[in-house]
This record gives structure tokens, C-alpha cells and sequence, in this order.
């Protein structure tokens, strides 16, 4: 069993047998081992570290079969027809002129007296009021002139003609009408102007000027 020595080099004892029972130096008071070499060696320091060539990072590469399984829920295709209704330009509509209504123009009867019958409306009859009741009145009542017993109750009818654009008259009488001294056809019409004479009867008695305004 070889014998234990000093390993330190600056001791007394360096390297120089010991006791074999001896733990430390009895001089240094270091601990002692069983074989120390005579000359002192550097520890020993790790072989320097190589250092490799730089190399790029090495990039994740999805593999093929590492693909997303995702899939979009189907939905059936939405009918924009009934969503969405295009907006209708609006074009005003210009006002539509109504031209008022046409009235037929006046007509008046002068008597030679100077009293004066309207007519109501555009037509109507000529004559004198019925004593019988629930007859109703002509349009023109020539009752209460002198001699008005020549007038039947109907004598005549006085009627607009917008074709004609004047007032028509027909004879219905039993005595007679003379327009502008002329005797008139029962029954069929006649165009009263403005300024006319109107005569009931062939005694002169009943006279009239015919006045449209």
C-alpha cells in the first residue's frame, strides 16, 4: 500500500511520506491522499467547444396530411328577389288640367209688357201653370200676361244643344209659334238666336224677344 504524502507543493512534507494513518499534513494541515505526483499539473480544462457553421433555422412544413378538416355548414342559396326590391325611380305626374264644367248660356224671354222669364237649367217647357194639383209648373210660366189664354199648358220645349251650340225650341201647341214671323213645324226644332221675336199664336196677342246671354 503505498504511503500517504503532502500535496502541497509550498509545505515542508510536499510530497514526502506520511504515516499511513495520517489524514492531513502534520505541518500544513492539508489533506493528504495516497499518490501525488511530484510536479504539480494545471487542472484540466475542458477540450475547447468547436463551433459549427451557422445553419438556417430549419422551417415547420405542414405535412400533407396535416391539412385543416374544417368545412363551412351548406346553407341553401338565399333569393335576393324577395329581400331586396330595387328602388323605383318616381316621376311626378303633372297635374291634369279638369276644365270646369260647361254651362249653357242664359236664355231669357222679353215680353212686349217688359216683363221677363228666366229659364232654369238648360231645357225645360213653355206654357202656363195647371189648376189641377200635383202637376208640376213649366220651366217658363208665362201665367198672369195679358191675353194668356192663347198659351197651352205645354206650349213649347226649349232645349241646349251643345252641338248646335244654341238653344233649340219645338212647337207643341195647339195655336201655334211664329219665330221671326215663321211659322213653325210641330215637332221638329228650331235654333233661337239672340235677338229673335217669339209670337204664341196667330192674333199678334202673345209677343216675345229672345235674348241668350
Amino acid at each position: 500500500m503505498p504511503a500517504n504524502r503532502c500535496p502541497n507543493p509550498s509545505c515542508e512534507y510536499f510530497n514526502r511520506a506520511l504515516p499511513n494513518n495520517a489524514k492531513v499534513c502534520p505541518w500544513c494541515s492539508t489533506p493528504v491522499g495516497n499518490v501525488v505526483s511530484a510536479t504539480p499539473q494545471a487542472p484540466s480544462q475542458p477540450p475547447p467547444i468547436q463551433q459549427q457553421p451557422s445553419q438556417p433555422p430549419v422551417q415547420y412544413q405542414r405535412p400533407p396530411t396535416d391539412q385543416p378538416n374544417y368545412q363551412a355548414p351548406q346553407q341553401a342559396p338565399i333569393d335576393y328577389s324577395t329581400v331586396y326590391q330595387p328602388r323605383v325611380s318616381y316621376q311626378p305626374t303633372p297635374p291634369v288640367y279638369t276644365p270646369p264644367p260647361q254651362r249653357a248660356p242664359a236664355l231669357k224671354l222679353i215680353h212686349s209688357t217688359g216683363r221677363e222669364f228666366h229659364l232654369i237649367g238648360e231645357g225645360g217647357y213653355i206654357g202656363r201653370r195647371s189648376q189641377s194639383p200635383g202637376i208640376a209648373p213649366p220651366e217658363i210660366d208665362l201665367t198672369g200676361i195679358p191675353s194668356e189664354g192663347i198659351v197651352s199648358r205645354r206650349h213649347a220645349r226649349v232645349d241646349w244643344d251643345w252641338s248646335q251650340n244654341s238653344y233649340m225650341i219645338v212647337d207643341m201647341s195647339t195655336n201655334g209659334i211664329y219665330l221671326n214671323n215663321n211659322p213653325l213645324t210641330p215637332g221638329m226644332q228650331y235654333r233661337l238666336l239672340n235677338g229673335d221675336s217669339l209670337r204664341f199664336g196667330q192674333d199678334n196677342l202673345v209677343n216675345f224677344t229672345i235674348y241668350v246671354v
